[in-house]
């Protein structure tokens, strides 16, 4: 059984939390006891109102807590086998933060893209800023995750985006998405094929990896490259044409979006036609081409080596918008997390305000 591991310790099952008093300040003041019980039976929750002294009780005793990791892949599956044809939703439903609205209106130049707004919805209507998301959920993440979270937040960048066009085999995708996210890549997109094979046969190459990357994904190139380019993102696509550009000789210090193609047929001609530039891979063997989840590491890591050399480091988020997407990565930590942000916005909600 999947548990929630990073919440509680298996070997203190059925355990309460104590905390500080409570106060509006601290988190903890929300949720001075919380009881979880971790039984074999099938899962529900009851959430319990406040009592006087401000304690809210997740009574966990005759239920399971069981957060699996494959319920957010669930998401992306459905994303890539067509079962949503809904952009726009598809991308509401995996993200936790306030995103910008996807329009195709031009970056001001000079502005890098980033996707969130410093906000999260709450269930019931109120918003709650990044620094309060992190708030409400720090006390209950590990240390050693909520490290992990920031260093990989820490090296996170939106400025070069991969893209995998019309891949048929399910597997390149998975292991171009552990790739991304091993290399500090936050933003993919995919361009999306009919296929009848199964993304679920192959989550397990990925590892779990796309439930940390921001997936958009779009049923036409032009479409998905349009968006991009008002983002102030130039298109590269890989193709061995004698006017390709070896990925050795670019600048990848420009936001740049790399694009992969099928592997049986490559890019297609209208990526070919749209993209600013063509880019490959030189070859010293015999053989004139990578397997293209392959192909897709050796760009993507090339990309951080000359980022690190011109720019001193692949990751540049701000300040602000790596406390965004340490918020977006608590919220996405397993399923309660949401439901501990909705409880904190509740109680904010309710909190009087002092008069002075």
């Amino acid at each position: 059984m999947a548990t929630c591991k990073n919440l509680v310790s298996l070997s203190n099952l059925a355990t309460p939390f104590s905390s500080l008093p409570p106060s509006f300040s601290s988190p903890r003041g929300f949720f001075t006891s919380i009881k979880l019980g971790l039984h074999r039976r099938a899962s529900s929750m009851r959430c319990y109102g406040c009592n006087s002294a401000g304690a809210i009780a997740l009574d966990m005793s005759d239920s399971v807590l069981d957060v699996p990791e494959d319920s957010f892949r669930d998401t992306v599956e459905e994303f890539l086998t067509g079962s949503s044809h809904h952009h726009d939703d598809n991308v509401a439903r995996f993200m936790k933060m306030e995103r910008k609205p996807i329009t195709i209106e031009s970056v001001p130049s000079g502005d890098r893209w980033f996707p969130y707004l410093d906000k999260f919805k709450a269930s019931n209507g109120e918003y709650l800023s990044s620094g309060e998301v992190l708030e409400a959920l720090e006390p209950y993440i590990m240390v050693a995750r909520k490290e992990r979270f920031r260093k990989a937040v820490k090296k996170r960048s939106y400025s070069v985006s991969l893209v995998v066009e019309g891949l048929a085999d399910f597997g390149n995708v998975s292991a171009a998405f552990r790739s991304a996210d091993a290399l500090g890549f936050q933003s993919v997109h995919v361009v999306s094929c009919d296929s009848s094979k199964r993304y679920r046969d192959n989550r397990h190459v990925s590892m779990g990896a796309e439930k940390w990357l921001d997936i958009e994904v779009w049923n036409s190139t032009k479409d998905c490259f349009k968006v991009l380019k008002s983002r102030g993102f130039r298109i590269a696509t890989t193709h061995l044409g004698i006017d390709a550009v070896s990925i050795y000789d670019m600048d990848w210090s420009y936001p740049t979006a790399i694009v992969v193609g099928n592997e049986h047929s490559g890019i297609s001609q209208e990526a070919l036609e749209l993209s600013d530039l063509h880019c490959s891979i030189p070859m010293n063997g015999m053989v004139d081409s990578f397997n293209v989840s392959v192909a897709a590491g050796i760009l993507m890591h090339q990309a951080v080596c000359d980022r690190t050399s011109r720019l001193g480091c692949h990751g540049d988020l701000t300040f602000e918008e790596r406390q965004i997407l340490l918020a977006e990565f608590f919220l996405r930590h397993n399923l309660i997390s949401t439901q501990i942000a909705d409880e904190y916005a509740r109680r904010k909600l309710d909190q009087p305000v002092s008069k002075l």
